[in-house]
């Protein structure tokens, strides 16, 4: 069997849209050669959909747009969609798969494990299948599994989440094909652990097995794609691209298949990653251009870096905003960047503007010593420039803040944290650097003084951020082991030799600035636990530790 791996960009909710890919993927695999046609988990649909299931309209589009697919498709081809449940308790839908046509419904799949940890909330939704059964084409027998069922073989992991194993269980029923349809979002070094569970299972079972995977973004989360076809024996015999639509070519009778060239370094992966998250919000939410404060700083570069690369200097406008306080090399350096980028630039001060806000509020804040207000007032002014060129012409605000100031509330609500999409938010300060580097790769696009200079908000004079906070070099080590690995302070301040209280002290600050980040643009998720939807912790609480 000719099986056509279909790796597509579905669109959250656009039925007609996403229906037309599929049906010229479809064709074009048919002139492939192709027997079979498969696509990724809920591709009809797109993929998360979360509350958008519980309206029954929503669910009625799946069913119709399935069967005129069905009566369209040039081919047989697995479809993730909406479907009926099997029984009357429980939820009403299901996350399935359909082997369609060309006429008709052949068979369905119903999801069996669902993920509730991190960004997933399916048990919400779905209810999970009881059995399952392959499917019989073309002399093969189908083993049909979708996404979470594949991830709990008991021979890899350590310690599984579910009982059951719906591969080990849909192989002992007679299945010739393993077949995965996904929608595994991309983070940090996951490729290849993902790469590794898939050989695992294929050498387990002795089975081919055909993973398909969503590529592109939706909101917070990026698909990575890296669909493959891994050989009884572990090899490869199929793999697409990572970050791209692909459709690639595998024969189970002869194991050969389309290789698709891969990025192997992972700071690459980051980039390509953020430039695919940026380019689908701004287009997958109706906007053309992009507008960004460039502050002189290699965070805002790095982001300007990406939006030029996501959607063309001319749909990208940066805003310079000196104040009282800013060098005059933070303004020549976003000036720079502006002509190396090919982007426009505009320069509007914020000094007279500063200085109104503090005569207005002077009665007021008699007799008391300037501090933060002051500098908050600098950063809001800014974040209601952009807000009201955004209003005027429409442009969406990319903000620029990283993961690690974000971790521990060094960002100014309604100020710099103002704007449409966070597009490194997920990002630690140190990888910014990386990732910037990378941005250079061919030429220097970033100029080499913003690699140089002491990160700075230039709200007050000679401020640098290590006034404030550790070196970015520690930062980075304590927030990953207390966010992502959710280490106690008492653990990393052993671990790696620092003192207990520092690590208190950015432990307190991470918990007390969880309502900032509450009212943060949503952001791009890149590690294995980002602030968005995949981190729920309470504002008002007292637990520390």
């Amino acid at each position: 069997m000719k099986i056509a791996l279909a790796q597509l960009n579905p669109t959250v909710g656009d039925f007609e849209g996403n229906r037309e890919l599929i049906l010229a993927t479809g064709r074009k695999a048919r002139a492939g050669g192709a027997d079979l046609a498969v696509f990724s988990e809920l591709c009809l649909c797109g993929y998360p959909p979360q509350d958008l299931i519980e309206r029954p309209a929503f669910v009625e589009r799946n069913a119709s747009e399935l069967a005129q697919l069905a009566r369209d498709i040039p081919l047989p081809a697995v479809i993730g969609y909406v479907g009926r449940a099997q029984d009357d308790t429980g939820k009403p839908v299901a996350n399935s798969a359909a082997l369609i046509g060309p006429g008709k419904i052949l068979f369905e799949q119903r999801k069996m494990l669902l993920p509730t940890y991190d960004v997933f909330d399916e048990s919400r939704y779905f209810q999970p299948a009881h059995t399952q059964f392959p499917y019989t084409l073309g002399g093969d027998s189908l083993g049909i599994t979708i996404c979470e069922d594949i991830w709990n073989d008991k021979d890899f992991w350590t310690q599984r989440l579910y009982a059951r194993d719906p591969v080990a269980e849909i192989a002992s029923r007679g299945s010739t094909i393993l077949l995965n349809i996904s929608s595994s979002p991309y983070t940090i070094d996951k490729r290849g652990l993902r790469l590794d569970m898939l050989r695992a299972t294929a050498r387990r079972h002795r089975l081919p097995v055909i993973y398909v995977n969503q590529v592109g973004g939706n909101d917070s989360l990026i698909f990575d794609g890296s669909s493959v076809a891994i050989l009884p024996d572990g090899h490869i015999g199929a793999l697409a691209r990572s970050f791209e639509e692909d459709l690639v070519y595998f024969d189970t009778a002869s194991g050969a298949g389309e290789i698709r060239p891969q990025i192997s370094d992972e700071v690459e992966a980051v980039y390509r990653a953020l430039l695919v998250g940026t380019r689908d919000y701004v287009r997958k939410c109706g906007f053309r251009k992009v507008v960004i404060g460039l502050s002189g700083g290699i965070d805002s570069s790095l982001v300007a870096a990406i939006a030029v690369d996501a959607l063309g200097p001319e749909n990208v406008t940066g805003v310079a905003m000196p104040g009282p306080f800013s060098s005059p090399g933070s303004l020549r350096d976003a000036e720079q960047l502006g002509q190396n980028l090919s982007i426009s630039v505009h320069v509007l001060p914020i000094t007279d503007t500063f200085r109104s806000y503090r005569e207005a509020l002077a009665e007021e804040f008699a007799g008391t010593p300037e501090g933060v207000a002051e500098e908050n007032i600098q950063a809001r002014i800014r974040g209601n420039y952009l807000m009201a060129l955004s209003n005027k012409f429409g442009w969406l605000v990319l903000s620029t803040g990283n993961k690690s100031e974000m971790a521990v509330g060094y960002c100014t609500l309604y100020g710099d944290m103002a704007g449409g999409l966070a597009v490194i938010s997920d990002v630690p300060k140190l990888m910014v650097y990386e990732l910037a580097r990378f941005a250079n790769r061919e030429r220097a696009r970033i100029p080499a003084e913003v690699f140089a200079k002491a990160p700075s908000a230039e709200l007050r004079p000679n401020q640098t951020d290590q006034d404030s906070l550790p070196p970015y070099e520690d930062l980075d080590r304590i927030l990953k082991a207390y966010v992502e690995d959710l280490r106690t302070p008492e653990e990393i301040a052993s671990h790696f030799g620092f003192s207990l209280d520092l690590v208190r002290s950015v432990a307190m600050q991470v918990d007390r600035n969880e309502y900032k980040r509450k009212q943060a643009p949503p952001g791009l998720k890149v590690t294995s636990k980002a602030f968005s939807v995949g981190r729920r912790f309470p504002l008002a609480q007292k637990f520390s530790g």
